[in-house]
């Protein structure tokens, strides 16, 4: 099909019908309402369901009534709209079923502002409401990206019953790009043999996420983990640049992956070995990869939209091993090429050592300019 010029947050929203969507339920909230407000218009037109609900908290046990029956359905929302839902996103996991949700970030914490900012990587990838659980978290980095993830989670929550992200910094939400959607999938309605979607002959279904017997419960959590593990071994993804004899690894994902590999094509062009690594899978997180360049590289530098969430998984993966430098904009600041081009070269004329926590010295330098 050929490109056209679309928005992320329609283009997300018409990949989700395109890939099936049978239900959405939301609630409008800077800067992902587009969302919204384009399937208001699609799911009604094509006899689908779609509820603006009272409320955050409404619209995500909407979600979850709705992926039950087995119908592929979604729910987006920006980061507070997220914590509203953590209790029910928390009852989906529990229970075991698909469920999709977007979530276009914005600047925090608190109410904060409406400027893109990826500070719900914690919120995301440490499951977002209570108990233990994992969902699958996907980032993209471009309108494009955000097409073909959005795409990629109804058929990856279907695979493993199992809830997935895609988390999107406003940038991706409200920037417009050429991109090619994909072709219009039929509405099948597939016979799970989990669904409660009416009794019929066969034995009644019951779906909870509720053990009261404590031994019930732990076989649950047991049988989720063995779940994520199967995940873990074949669902991570991400994108290498320039890394075959990078000595500087830049790790980004989302926008600030974006803007970091035009801080590396510079540092190329100066004569500077650096590469970047583009976690597309936030969780499961690529740490074999991380873990194998960091016996290549001298050091590695990671750059977030935030104060250093994704910085903790790369520490995890490096385990010590070399020097990790960090660059943050927190707040709803999107960092320039320059800036993170100046710190690579930074990092090239200065000893680096290995230290506890890179955050302190990045705080010191910010807050000196």
């Amino acid at each position: 099909m050929p490109k056209e010029l679309i928005k992320g947050n329609v283009a997300m929203a018409e990949a989700a019908v395109r890939a099936g969507l049978e239900a959405y339920f939301g609630y409008p909230i800077t800067p992902q309402t587009e969302v919204l407000e384009h399937l208001a218009r699609r799911m009604p037109e094509l006899g689908r369901a779609f509820v603006q609900a009272e409320s955050e908290v409404a619209a995500i046990n909407m979600v979850y009534g709705a992926a039950c029956t087995g119908v592929r359905v979604m729910s987006s929302s920006s980061s507070p709209g997220v914590s509203l839902m953590g209790e029910g996103l928390s009852y989906i996991a529990g229970t075991e079923i698909p469920a999709v949700l977007i979530n276009v970030m914005r600047g925090g914490p608190g109410l904060g502002n409406i400027a893109p900012a990826q500070s719900d990587y914690y919120q995301a990838t440490r499951g977002g409401g209570h108990g233990d659980y994992h969902p699958i978290v996907l980032a993209p980095s471009s309108v494009q990206e955000a097409i073909d993830l959005t795409v990629l989670s109804f058929d990856l929550a279907e695979k493993y019953r199992n809830l997935v992200f895609v988390l999107a910094d406003g940038s991706v939400g409200q920037m417009m790009e050429p991109a090619e959607l994909p072709e219009m999938r039929p509405v099948i309605r597939k016979e799970w043999d989990w669904a409660v979607n009416g009794k019929g002959s066969r034995e009644r279904r019951v779906l909870s996420s509720i053990y009261i017997n404590p031994h019930e419960e732990e076989i649950a959590n047991f049988r989720m983990q063995k779940t994520w593990q199967n995940i873990q071994a074949n669902e991570v993804r991400y994108r290498e640049y320039f890394l075959d004899d990078a000595e500087i690894v830049v790790v980004g994902f989302g926008t600030a992956g974006r803007v970091a590999l035009s801080a590396v094509r510079s540092a190329r062009q100066a004569g500077i070995k650096a590469g970047l690594l583009r976690p597309v899978s936030l969780s499961p997180f690529p740490f074999a990869v991380l873990d194998e360049l960091a016996g290549k590289a001298s050091s590695f530098l990671v750059v977030e939209m935030n104060q250093g969430q994704m910085l903790t998984d790369v520490q995890l993966a490096v385990k010590g091993r070399i020097p990790i430098e960090f660059y943050g904009r927190p707040g709803g600041i999107v960092p320039f090429p320059e800036e993170i081009f100046k710190e690579i070269k930074r990092m090239i004329s200065n000893k680096l050592s290995v230290v506890f926590d890179p955050r302190v010295a990045w705080l010191e330098r910010m807050t000196k300019k």
